[in-house]
């Protein structure tokens, strides 16, 4: 760590919070240079899907990388990003009666809501985006227009225009429709809204605290989008591939985005990869009109079509997420219950959950007592009181329970009370 704390950039954040030096990673273990062993419920954030160093995985990348595959391509055609569309089309859309073109805008999250903006003002040629309160898209400069957080905005250093926000679906309480809001303002010459070009939304708000969007006003939403011709963009970027258990997050709510933003898991191996689905009559780019240099990343095209035939060929994974998913919300529902020093809600969708704190501090502390346990575990929210689990789809229950056991120690540790559940016992300690 010398070496990080002294030169590396004072913006790194996540070295803060797990003071260790990580020297090796398989599925869901990180171990340390003095060999201590951590089980990781972050999952880099959700690009981890499977775990850390899949087998099945690395031997695709592994072989492909030792018979000189190409790895830097631009956007030239390559066998492995052939194979990749042939796969994505086949698995994924097809299956669920999706027609999109796929484009690569750039390696990581933020360069495909950068296209999804983009086209989205040229293909209608207004301006103003809609955005939600507690929203996260990226840290570039579109990206931070439509992030609800305001000390990230604050970073920009400059004014960030030609978008709005709305309230997210529960910001103004349970009995509120915030939907009736935003139509309001539609319809009313007045409000000083003018016509959109579009609407961009995650269906779960993961860094913004763990806010659930609920099917009905998700289907709302989409019609309302669809009634006054403004693009409806869906950022999956880190709650698709599985995470809330089908492939995609809006699935349940029975609507088809214009836009689909997509990173983090796609490569399946934690190599970056973002594509931009976008509907056919709207793919209006012209040659190069947006480009970058790494854009075709081919050793991630291995993986993510490798982690594709792996998970995707059958319903395994969404029914085991959906099994994960209903133990874990069990789980927090009763650690609310037997804490309530916490004035702890628990929420979330899948295998993305949490527990949002009203002292917004004991988030943090929560996590800072796991880690010294031995489970690293990240918190979310503008004050990020909200514990957040992100573990590997691919957990064992084992090793699950175990996270969640060491949970209620953590817990236990930040009010400085004895534990209070039986998911103590199960702690590996």
């Amino acid at each position: 760590m010398n070496i990080v704390n002294r030169l590396e950039s004072e913006v790194r954040s996540y070295c803060r919070e797990w003071p260790a030096d990580f020297a090796r990673a398989q599925g869901c273990r990180l171990t340390d240079t003095s060999g201590r062993s951590y089980l990781d419920l972050f999952a880099g954030a959700g690009a981890l899907n499977y775990g850390h160093n899949h087998p099945v995985l690395k031997s695709a990348l592994l072989e492909y990388l030792a018979a000189d595959g190409i790895v830097h391509s631009l956007d030239m055609a390559t066998e492995a990003k052939e194979r990749f569309l042939e796969t994505f089309e086949r698995l994924v859309l097809v299956p669920r009666g999706l027609d999109y073109k796929v484009q690569f805008p750039g390696p990581t999250g933020t360069n495909s809501v950068e296209a999804a903006l983009k086209l989205v003002r040229k293909v209608s040629g207004r301006d103003r985006i809609v955005s939600f309160t507690n929203s996260f898209h990226g840290m570039t400069l579109g990206s931070l227009s439509v992030t609800g957080n305001s000390v990230k905005r604050g970073g920009a250093g400059l004014p960030l225009g030609s978008t709005v926000s709305m309230p997210f679906d529960g910001y103004m309480g349970e009995d509120v429709d915030t939907l009736d809001v935003f139509e309001a303002m539609l319809e009313d010459g007045g409000s000083g809204l003018d016509r959109p070009a579009g609407v961009i939304v995650e269906t779960l708000q993961a860094e913004g605290g763990i806010n659930v969007a609920s099917a009905g006003w998700l289907r709302r939403l989409a019609a309302l989008c669809q009634r006054s011709e403004m693009l409806l963009i869906v950022d999956d970027i880190q709650v698709g591939n599985g995470r809330t258990g089908p492939y995609f997050s809006f699935e349940k709510a029975g609507i088809t985005p214009d836009i689909v933003c997509l990173s983090k898991s796609l490569s399946g191996y934690g190599l970056p990869l973002a594509v931009t689905l976008i509907r056919p009559d709207i793919d209006l780019w012209a040659p190069g009109e947006h480009n970058g240099t790494f854009r075709g990343h081919n050793p991630a095209f291995v993986t993510a079509a490798t982690a594709l035939e792996t998970f995707w060929t059958t319903g395994e994974l969404t029914k085991e997420v959906n099994r994960k998913a209903a133990r874990m919300e069990a789980a927090l529902d009763h650690l609310v219950e037997v804490y309530p020093e916490l004035g702890g809600q628990a929420r979330g969708r899948g295998m993305l959950q949490g527990i949002a704190c009203t002292p917004p501090d004991l988030g943090s502390k929560v996590t800072r007592a796991a880690f010294e346990r031995g489970v690293i575990i990240e918190t979310s929210g503008v004050e990020s009181q909200t514990i957040k689990l992100l573990p590997p789809l691919v957990i064992s229950d084992g090793e699950l329970e175990e996270g969640l056991a060491v949970l209620d120690l953590a817990i236990a540790d930040a009010l400085d009370v004895a534990p209070r559940s039986a998911l103590e016992e199960l702690a590996a300690v």
